[in-house]
């Protein structure tokens, strides 16, 4: 073991293959790479795309109107990007794939407790993006929807098994595409529509507004499980400001654009837009060929969201097996097998769930929030505030070391955590008894958050790690 510091030398960092061979283990120092831009491009490109467009157009057809819903979605934007910011920079500092750092709260064991819920939210994502993507190639394509979904979810295996390097190079890609498309669809909704009724058609309502805040933040926050497994790779001493300001700015700006755009489409479209969100959209091209340039566009842009959710399912799948199996890396084989089983997994649940789609992810979306908001707040709280970043590298594979089988105090605060929300969520899924309290408006990840950090403050004084002086890595 080596207990060096992590702002150690990583200037002859050994150039890295374009396939990824490293997946939960530890990113050795000297194998360490890339700029904090790189975080702004992945992020901004990965949110230009269809299901974000989807998403924010939910505010008006669940009845917000256009000015309202945009400053709800915005206000949502910032506080969950600022959330889902911090754990970035849990990435280069630790070394380490998001989801295996829960072994620290919940021990090598009890980590698979929020892993298999991410595991549940990526397939759901990975499902929904294949839905809309295998619409938009089975009409670039001229097959059926079907054939479609199959197709787009086989691309998905190739550049999830390639790993890290590819997805980040998509990324960048995907922007310049992106902002080509958006520029496009934009000029297009200025130019052809009359939006002063759109604009003047103002009825403010709490719950309307708060719908679009939790809409939005849950957008960001379900990133937070899979962040870091993308900025792991950066020097690890690399600017937590510049790093944070990356991601934050490149998350907001590119899921906002793409929210605005869905909030005026859905106004000006009406009923004429859920059902079919992929062709009301492909319509706004003004001839055949940009129509097939914006099915392009948006396949592409699938391309990327869609495989951070595979890659990250992945990762958060192998995080559950090397636990019981004492692992600290996967083979090649092993890579493969993983992601095909998942995205397998996604696409059928797409297949059968293809006409409900709209309905069924809204609801998928709003709850999530109800697991993933206690995770965050304990993996940020011992993070920054207790454990200060140190970890205990090798600790994390080992059940009876540092971080032990089952932390019962991790396990605890998080049921409460969870539970403490389920009175004031109000979703169709749960409808909590005092949601009254606040007018029938949801409230509760709010509340789950601040809870839960508190919570967690006071227990891990009898958790059992013991305090770390420095960071424990591996031998090199």
């Amino acid at each position: 073991m080596s207990a060096e510091s992590p702002a150690a030398d990583y200037s002859g960092a050994e150039k890295q293959r374009l396939s990824e061979t490293r997946s939960i283990d530890y990113i050795p120092l000297r194998e360490r790479h890339g700029h904090p831009f790189s975080q702004f491009t992945l992020w901004f490109g990965g949110n230009l795309q269809i299901t974000a467009i989807v998403t924010g157009a939910l505010a008006v057809v669940l009845g917000g109107d256009v000015v309202w819903s945009l400053m709800g979605l915005l206000v949502g934007q910032i506080v969950g990007a600022g959330i889902m910011s911090l754990h970035a920079i849990q990435g280069p500092r630790l070394g380490l794939p998001q989801m295996i750092t829960s072994r620290m709260q919940f021990g090598v064991f009890g980590a698979v407790i929020p892993l298999v819920l991410v595991c549940i939210m990526y397939v759901g994502f990975s499902a929904s993006g294949t839905v809309l993507a295998g619409q938009a190639l089975a009409k670039l394509i001229n097959v059926s929807n079907a054939a479609g979904m199959i197709l787009f979810s086989a691309i998905i295996v190739v550049i999830a098994v390639l790993g890290y390097r590819v997805i980040h190079k998509l990324g960048k890609v995907a922007s310049v595409i992106g902002v080509l498309a958006f520029t496009y669809l934009f000029i297009t909704l200025l130019t052809t529509h009359d939006l002063s009724a759109v604009w003047g058609n103002q009825h403010f309502t709490i719950a309307n507004f708060l719908l679009a805040v939790s809409l939005s933040s849950s957008w960001q926050i379900a990133f937070c499980p899979y962040v870091s497994d993308y900025s792991r790779y950066l020097p690890a001493n690399v600017s937590a400001k510049k790093l944070f300001c990356s991601v934050f700015f490149g998350t907001v700006l590119g899921t906002q654009a793409s929210m605005t755009l869905g909030v005026i489409v859905a106004a000006i479209a009406g009923k004429a837009f859920s059902g079919n969100e992929v062709g009301y959209i492909v319509g706004l091209g003004s001839t055949a060929t940009m129509a097939m340039v914006i099915y392009f566009a948006i396949c592409f842009g699938k391309i990327t969201f869609t495989t951070l959710n595979a890659y990250g399912s992945f990762m958060s799948l192998t995080t559950i097996v090397s636990g019981f199996r004492q692992q600290t890396s996967l083979s090649r084989g092993g890579r493969i097998l993983f992601v095909v089983l998942m995205v397998t997994v996604a696409c059928i649940i797409a297949l059968i769930s293809e006409p409900a789609f709209l309905k069924s992810f809204t609801h998928f979306l709003l709850f999530l929030l109800a697991f993933f908001v206690p995770w965050s707040a304990i993996s940020l709280t011992d993070f920054y505030l207790i454990t200060k970043g140190k970890v205990d590298v090798p600790a994390l594979s080992q059940p009876n070391g540092r971080y032990g089988r089952w932390n019962l105090a991790g396990i605890v605060v998080y049921f409460l955590g969870v539970l403490v929300q389920l009175p004031f969520i109000d979703n169709p899924l749960h409808h909590g008894s005092l949601t009254w309290i606040f007018a029938g408006n949801d409230v509760s990840w709010i509340i789950g958050w601040f809870v839960t950090a508190l919570l967690w403050l006071v227990a891990s004084r009898w958790d059992g790690r013991g305090k770390l002086e420095r960071s424990v890595y591996p031998l090199e």
